[in-house]
C-alpha cells in the first residue's frame, strides 16, 4: 500500500515470467494493482494486458511517463535490466527488477544509491529468499542442531530450452551464471552472510549453446572456514537443492529455489514438516512493503552478490588463483 492505496504496477515487457507468474501474483495481492503493460509490439501488449483489464502501452518510455504508475516491474533480458531500472528510478518509480539488477557491480551499487537518494524502493526479484523454509534452515544452523558448519553445497540446474531462447544470446546477458548461478550464490549469502571469498571457478559450454551453459565455483566463508561449492547450468537434469553439513549432522533441502506453492518442506526427518508457502506472493508483498517505506530491499546483499558474480564470471579476487 502507498498512502493507503494499492501500489500501482506497470510491467515493462511481456516476458514469460511476467505472464506466467508475476502478473497473476500482482493481481492477487491486495497491496498491488496492475495498471499498465508495455511492449514494443502493440498487439502483444494488448493480449498480455487484457486478462487484467489494464492499459496496454506501446513502448517502455511511454509507460514510464504514465503518472498512474507508481512502480515498475522489469522482466527484460539481463543485459537490459540496468538501463531500464535507471530510467524507471529517474522517472520516480519504485522498481522490482529481475535478477541480476545489473551485470556489473559498480552499476548495481549506483542503482541502489540512486534509489536511496530519491526515496524509492529497488528490489531484485530473487523470490526464494522470501520462502520461510530458508529462515527455518538458518535457525537450525544457528542453534547448533547441525554442530559446527563444515560445508554448503548448492545447485540449480535446468534442462535445455529451444535454441532461440534468449538465455543463449550473449548480447542479451545470456548464460548459466546470470540465469541459474544467482540462486546458489544467493543461498550462500543468505545462509552464511557476506564474508565469502572466491577460490576458484570454471565456466564452460559442453552442449555448444553459444554461451557459458555450465559452471561451478568454490568459495570459503572466511570467519568459519566453511567450504562453499556452487553448481549451475542450462543443459542439465533439473536440480534445485542445497546441503548444509555440520560436525554432527547434515541437512538437505530439496525444492530449494522454485518450490510450488503447495510444496510441504521437511528439513530434518525428526522435525515436523513446515507449512507450504507461495514465495511469489511473498515476494510481491515484500516489494509492496519496501515501496511503502521508500526503502530498497537487501541492497547490501545484492551488491555483494553482484561483486561475487563478476568474480566468478572472470575477474579474479585479489591475491588468488582463478581456475578457468
Amino acid at each position: 500500500m502507498v498512502n493507503g492505496s494499492p501500489l500501482r504496477i506497470g510491467v515493462l515487457g511481456c516476458a514469460e515470467i511476467a505472464r506466467r507468474r508475476m502478473l497473476p501474483a500482482f493481481a492477487a495481492c491486495p497491496a498491488t494493482e496492475v495498471v499498465a503493460v508495455a511492449s514494443r509490439d502493440r498487439e502483444r501488449a494488448r493480449e498480455t494486458a487484457r486478462p487484467y483489464g489494464c492499459h496496454a502501452v506501446t513502448g517502455y518510455r511511454a509507460l514510464l511517463a504514465d503518472p498512474d504508475v507508481d512502480a515498475v516491474y522489469v522482466p527484460l533480458p539481463a543485459a537490459l535490466h540496468a538501463h531500464w531500472t535507471r530510467a524507471a528510478l529517474e522517472a520516480g518509480k519504485h522498481v522490482l527488477a529481475e535478477k541480476p539488477v545489473a551485470l556489473e557491480p559498480a552499476r548495481t551499487a549506483e542503482l541502489f544509491a540512486l534509489a536511496e537518494r530519491r526515496g524509492l524502493a529497488l528490489m531484485e526479484n530473487v523470490m526464494f529468499v522470501h520462502h520461510p523454509q530458508h529462515e527455518a534452515v538458518r535457525k537450525l544452523a544457528a542453534d547448533g542442531s547441525l554442530g559446527e558448519l563444515r560445508s554448503l553445497h548448492a545447485e540449480f540446474t535446468v534442462p535445455r530450452r529451444p535454441a532461440d531462447d534468449i538465455r543463449y544470446r550473449e548480447d542479451l546477458g545470456g548464460g548459466a551464471l546470470w540465469d541459474t548461478g544467482v540462486y546458489p550464490l544467493r543461498a550462500a549469502l543468505h545462509l552464511l552472510g557476506p564474508e565469502l571469498a572466491l577460490l576458484a571457478s570454471h565456466l564452460s559450454d559442453p552442449g555448444g549453446l553459444g554461451v557459458p551453459s555450465a559452471g561451478t565455483a568454490l568459495l570459503v566463508h572466511t570467519p568459519t572456514s566453511t567450504a562453499v561449492t556452487l553448481g549451475f547450468g542450462l543443459d542439465h537434469a533439473y536440480r534445485s537443492a542445497y546441503t548444509l553439513t555440520g560436525s554432527r549432522s547434515a541437512l538437505t533441502l530439496t525444492h530449494a529455489f522454485t518450490p510450488p506453492a503447495t510444496h510441504v518442506p521437511r528439513l530434518l526427518p525428526e522435525e515436523d514438516p513446515l507449512e507450504p508457502a507461495d514465495q511469489v506472493a511473498l515476494a510481491v508483498a515484500a516489494f509492496a512493503r519496501a515501496a511503502a517505506r521508500g526503502r530498497s530491499f537487501a541492497a547490501d546483499t545484492t551488491v555483494r552478490q553482484s561483486e561475487l558474480l563478476a568474480q566468478i564470471a572472470g575477474a579474479p579476487p585479489a591475491g588468488s588463483r582463478r581456475d578457468r
